[in-house]
């Protein structure tokens, strides 16, 4: 959200679904949609079908790069340094939309001197693409009447996460490809509601719709209908608070919904700042392994259908949660313990009887929300926003003020961002060879928390995927357990040979912690703008388990 919001002051993609089938071209910027978000890949199956051309830009050749016209393999977290390189080429062939990015944009100038220097030939060194991938490429997003640019972890989860988006944006504001139908900029959410979560405030920056927390006059609002002040600071991101929880300037946590002792990069690490905590309060629908850490464990129900409220998908359109079935005996809907718990603590103000009422009080302090009645999510299966009125719908594509013919009309223009390319925090030695990067597989989800308890014919369990080459030449058979080890710690697991994968590259997942912490290799690098860490690139070493185990100083 933290870069969508830089370039355009709010977070949320600016296309719709349907736009994906309506495109000429479709770029899956470290995505695998078709394992990941799999709903949304049928969209793009569709585009494919009505002539769309795909390209994808992965380290692994993955599912979706098996549909792609074309597939650019690229090192692990070389993305600005391919980003830079198009926009580069679509500069010198002089084929950038020279109207728009003169008329709706700033910042040109330093953009074109930040990346005057990746030329083709420098560019194919530093990535791994060949010049000619890199210029296909190019020409064909320049080319392209309308072209959607997609991505999702594989270019936030960096140390750099936050540069990665804005140097996509910077080659969709430099072709003109965004603010029209067909034209934009797709980032696929990588929780379910994420994107509600940030558009209700759950950011330590923003209110309710992006509104800043620093505006005097936002924050009157918010302060008059809650009857309270609200301080005039930003609050701490999750990085942050992990940070604040060491250093013992954060003695208390309540975790609603999130399993950090398994999630996070470092995990050993995270556990141990968790213990140390004078209180920790889990509400949760299951007993994760964050929860048998609390002091207080408070049982919530099923958001999906045990509840009544509202969701929003990467797509921005709200859609009505119904409840279906009661909540088993002993839990309650999220908003019930929370307002229970302000009861308790004296302020019997708080008077929700529906979760109608906590959506009509976002309506009234959230303008992108106001038109969106329940009535009318009912009626028209969900409404994207913004939605500010209550007799008409906006456009799906959002940012179409940037096209406007009076220069006045547009608004805000939109900036080029001029980043710098900067490689993987976790080094690759010859103590640590291998660069393992991760991802999810299509039957299980993050943790397992949610997934692993049911079964699965396509779930064999975790592995370590490599190059058949890579483990042969370490004498590892297929199905072999082997101890692999980073500079944080070491677990065992199975190695499956993977041809599809370039050597050098190793592939896990965190869907099995119980069994394989995956996150007790992966390093706690954060970007500094988002507090991500850089799930994506750790540098490992993997061994037979009859190997001798390494001591520290000899």
């Amino acid at each position: 959200m933290v870069g969508l919001a830089t370039v355009f002051g709010v977070g949320g993609g600016t296309s719709s679904y349907r736009e994906v089938e309506e495109t000429d071209v479709i770029v899956l910027w470290g995505s695998n949609a078709r394992v990941a978000h799999p709903i949304f890949f049928h969209h793009v199956l569709r585009g494919v079908r009505n002539g769309a051309k795909l390209f994808v830009v992965d380290p692994r050749r993955t599912d979706s790069a098996r549909w792609a016209d074309r597939w650019l393999g690229l090192h692990v977290g070389a993305d600005i340094a391919l980003a830079h390189a198009i926009g580069r080429e679509i500069i010198a062939a002089g084929l950038y939309n020279r109207a728009f990015v003169e008329g709706s944009t700033t910042g040109f100038d330093e953009y074109r001197a930040a990346v005057e220097p990746w030329t083709l030939e420098h560019a194919e060194v530093v990535t791994g693409v060949p010049a000619d991938a890199i210029r296909e490429l190019a020409h064909t997003f320049a080319h392209a009447d309308r072209a959607q640019m997609c991505w999702t972890l594989g270019i936030t989860e960096h140390h750099n996460g936050v540069d990665n988006v804005l140097s996509l944006i910077n080659l969709s504001l430099l072709c003109g490809h965004v603010g029209r139908f067909g034209a934009g900029i797709q980032p696929l959410r990588g929780q379910n509601n994420v994107q509600g979560g940030g558009d209700m405030g759950a950011i330590p920056n923003k209110m309710s719709g992006f509104q800043d927390i620093l505006d005097a006059d936002v924050r009157h609002k918010f302060g008059t209908a809650w009857n309270c002040t609200i301080q005039p600071h930003y609050g701490k991101h999750l990085t942050q608070m992990f940070e604040a929880m060491e250093r013992k300037e954060m003695r208390a946590l309540y975790v609603i919904g999130e399993n950090p002792a398994q999630s996070e990069a470092d995990s050993a690490h995270a556990i141990h700042i968790l213990e140390g905590l004078e209180h920790m309060v889990v509400q949760d629908l299951f007993l994760t392994k964050t929860a048998e850490l609390a002091d207080v464990v408070l049982p919530a129900s099923a958001a999906w259908c045990e509840t009544e409220g509202t969701v929003t998908n990467s797509e921005r359109r709200v859609q009505r949660v119904r409840k279906a079935i009661e909540a088993p005996a002993g839990s309650r809907d999220d908003t019930a313990i929370i307002i229970e718990l302000a009861h308790r603590m004296g302020h019997t103000e708080w008077q929700y009887p529906t979760a109608e009422s906590i959506w009509n009080e976002l309506r009234s302090l959230s303008p992108m929300h106001q038109g969106m009645s329940y009535a009318r999510l009912d009626a028209l299966d969900g409404i994207q926003w913004p939605c500010p009125s209550n007799d008409t719908l906006e456009p799906s594509y959002l940012h179409g003020r940037l096209w406007a013919e009076n220069p006045a009309d547009r608004g805000r223009l939109a900036p080029f961002s001029a980043v710098s390319w900067a490689g993987p925090v976790d080094l690759i030695t010859d103590e640590f060879p291998i660069r393992l990067t991760t991802g999810r597989r299509l039957d299980s989800y993050n943790t397992g928390v949610q997934s692993g308890a049911l079964s699965s014919p396509l779930r064999d369990g975790e592995t370590l995927d490599m190059n058949p080459d890579d483990a042969m030449r370490i004498g590892i058979d297929n199905h072999e357990v082997v101890r692999i080890t980073s500079r944080r710690g070491y677990i065992e697991a199975p190695v499956r040979y993977d041809s599809h994968l370039r050597p050098g590259l190793a592939f896990m997942t965190f869907h099995f912690p119980d069994e394989i912490d995956v996150n007790v290799l992966t390093i706690e690098a954060n970007d500094p703008k988002s507090g991500t860490a850089e799930f994506k690139a750790s540098a490992i070493r993997v061994e037979k388990l009859n190997a001798p185990v390494p001591v520290a100083g000899e």
